[in-house]
């Protein structure tokens, strides 16, 4: 080799080596694994996939996780109950974990905060009407949806009425293969030119015909009035012992009906409703029940309400955090007056998904920012919309400490930003925990399909933010 051939491969070398130290580079997430750690990605799919089947609701989440908790140990933190390791059901719609740590609460907590409820229809108060025959609920739509999207296809109806008598009747139809399923109606192509076709998505689908279809067989003759909807309301009282003003003190939810399901050949990735939030539900919860004697206290919280701003008792915005911390210091023998001391001591993920980039819809992303599916947890370090308003932004330090601990374990991470600057953006509730002068950020696996019936998600994203919550969970130092 001569010299000249000899000096150029040595510069290949080094500027090879240069670009692996200097540069980063995205890093697929099946690359970097290997055999043992490939299989734990898929079997931690299967778990995932059987919680997003049972938990389709806010109502249906807080039960299986607080059956799961109460099976691992956990304790009724609410009912004076005290160990080191319970848990927090607030009305049934929101539960908190918590596992108690070596360090005094002043020293900080460790919380992963995600949300359990995704875009839906919700029934009106009034629900039932018949029209033209057919017998329909009335909707009120939940949350960021496009509407269309909800027309021809299965629907299931989950969800719980409150008798006039105090009883209680939960409801779930539509998921079994043996249960009926209900649709919105959609309007066939050779009629909807000018009705659907000539308009705006956003004119051509409207909220208030979000109407689910529910019978057309009537009960008594044709002088009977209203007889479509007596049929009804005959088989809802003898099979549920339900009256129509029951349904005014009822939260019942349309969801899409059927279960979680493998797409591709390779099986690779996870199709479903509700992966935003359960994607970060679910690995947050995997990863607090695996926690043993951790040095800070580790909390992980599951709000209601995120899809509609945070309002109301059940979200991010309530009181709840504080009550938690007031009870735990408490039953330490501590002053709930140090509330304040210990929220802003603490370090928390704000557990929510990010937009993976389309490659049919480059336009709404700026590609150099873009989660991309299979690439691992995303940390997102500001939401909200251009200018960045109604967003938590992480500081330097913090997001550097993540990077430490995230790189030290073997996470596969990446950052991104959701969409182009002025193309649209979303809000989680991180700036509500932020509030307490709490340390945090938002994170969690990338979403293609994003507030769909059927969004899909990278089995490898899955785990990896398990991975992520569980090493936030237990890294040393503060």
């Amino acid at each position: 080799m001569s010299e000249v051939s000899r000096k150029e491969v040595l510069d290949k070398d080094k500027l090879e080596e240069l670009r692996e130290r200097l540069m980063v580079t995205p890093k697929l997430v099946w690359d970097q694994v290997d055999e043992a750690e490939r299989e734990a990605i898929l079997a931690y799919a299967e778990g995932y996939k059987e919680f997003l089947n049972l938990a389709k609701t806010e109502r249906e989440a807080v039960k299986e996780i607080q059956r799961r908790a109460t099976e691992a140990g956990f304790v009724n933190l609410a009912a004076g109950e005290s160990g080191p390791r319970c848990y927090y059901n607030y009305k049934g719609k929101v539960i908190a974990l918590i596992v108690r740590g070596r360090r005094p609460l002043t020293d900080g907590l460790r919380i992963v905060a995600a949300h359990i409820d995704s875009p839906r229809l919700d029934l009106k108060q009034h629900p039932l009407y018949e029209d033209t025959d057919l017998v329909f609920l009335k909707t009120h739509y939940y949350g960021g949806i496009k509407k269309y999207q909800w027309l021809a296809r299965p629907l299931a109806l989950h969800g719980v009425v409150l008798k006039a008598d105090g009883g209680a009747v939960e409801l779930k139809v539509g998921e079994d293969p043996e249960d009926p399923v209900f649709t919105v109606l959609d309007l066939l192509p050779h009629l909807a030119r000018k009705t659907q076709m000539e308009k705006k998505v956003s004119e051509a689908f409207e909220g208030e015909k979000l109407n689910v279809l529910v019978g057309s067989l009537p009960l008594g003759d044709k002088d009977t009035k209203e007889r479509f909807k007596l049929r009804l309301l005959k088989y809802l009282e003898d099979n549920y012992g339900i009256r129509e003003e029951d349904l005014i003190s009822a939260e019942l939810e349309v969801v899409p009906a059927g279960p979680a399901r493998d797409v591709g050949w390779d099986r690779s990735l996870v199709a479903a409703y509700g992966q935003d939030d359960r994607s970060c539900a679910y690995p947050a919860l995997e990863a607090i029940l695996k926690v043993q004697d951790p040095e800070h206290t580790c909390l992980a919280l599951f709000y209601d309400k995120e899809e509609v701003g945070s309002d109301g008792n059940t979200s991010a915005k309530s009181c709840l955090l504080e009550e938690i911390v007031e009870l735990l210091l408490e039953q330490a023998g501590g002053s709930p007056l140090a509330r304040r001391r210990v929220l802003m001591a603490s370090r928390a993920i704000s557990a929510d998904v990010n937009g993976a980039l389309d490659p049919d819809y480059p336009e709404v992303h700026e590609k150099r920012n873009a989660a991309r599916l299979g690439y691992g947890v995303c940390l997102t370090k500001f939401t909200g919309h251009g200018g960045k308003y109604m967003a938590n932004d992480a500081n330097a330090e913090y997001l550097a400490w993540l990077r430490r601990i995230f790189n030290e374990a073997g996470v596969i991470w990446q950052a991104a930003h959701l969409g182009k600057v002025d193309e649209g953006g979303g809000g989680t509730i991180a700036k509500y925990l932020a509030v307490h002068g709490i340390e945090i950020i938002d994170s969690g696996p990338p979403l293609l399909s994003m507030h769909s019936p059927f969004e899909v998600a990278s089995k490898a994203d899955l785990y990896m933010t398990f991975k992520a919550f569980r090493t936030f969970f237990t890294a040393p130092g503060q």
